[in-house]
Parts: C-alpha cells; structure tokens; sequence
C-alpha cells in the first residue's frame, strides 16, 4: 500500500514577496516590547490570576475578601496578587490597615474583555 504524497507544510524558496517582508519588518516592534508582551500574556495563563482579574474588574478588593471569595488562603492571594502587580495588570492602594487591589487601568479591562469575547465566540 503506498501513502500519498503530503504537501509540505513549507515554503521550500527564499522571500517571494521582498517588499512584503521588508514592509512587516519595519511594522515590527522591537524585540524587548515582543519579550514584554509574551510575559504579560504568560500572566493570564493560569487561570486563578484569571479569577482575580475578573473579581477585581467588578469591585475594587482585599486579600482577604478574594481569598474567601476563591476559597484559597491569604497567602496563595497575596503571591498571585504580586504577580499581576508587577506586570502592571493590579494596582494597590492603602487605607489604614487595608490594602485595596483593583485593575491597573482601563486597558486591562479592555484585554480582560476581549478575552472574554474571544472565548464566548
């Protein structure tokens, strides 16, 4: 019995559209921006950041409300938490003893919410 034969999944040439290529590279970001976007998106891989991020789309919380909302403990929020504060997507704030978390700013949301219709599609 002989196999048919396959199409290669690749293009055995160099560039056929040199003006394409050369136009996309100059469109291109720089490699640290690319870098830094892989790693943000890296951060709504796993899905407990995930649930913080919508908790904290709808209202502004402590550690330990999401904790209880999760069902997690204080210290599993608060490692997650740091996460998202350093990729910018959570900010903080103070007031007396407690610690305020909410989104960084509207253009999380915005992500938050084209994920969102992206999945539901």
């Amino acid at each position: 019995m002989t196999m048919p034969h396959a199409e290669p999944d690749h293009c055995d040439c160099d560039a056929i559209h040199e003006e394409v290529v050369a136009e996309v590279r100059g469109k291109m970001p720089d490699d640290s921006i690319l870098i830094d976007l892989a790693d943000l998106f890296k951060v709504f891989a796993d899905s407990t950041r995930v649930k913080i991020l919508c908790a904290l789309q709808q209202s502004e919380m402590c550690v330990c409300d999401i904790a209880v909302l999760l069902g997690m403990t204080k210290s599993a929020v608060s490692h997650q938490l740091r996460q998202l504060r350093q990729t910018r997507l959570v900010r903080n704030r103070r007031d007396g003893k407690v610690v305020y978390y909410s989104l960084d700013d509207e253009h999380v949301s915005a992500v938050f919410e084209q994920g969102l219709l992206h999945v539901r599609e």
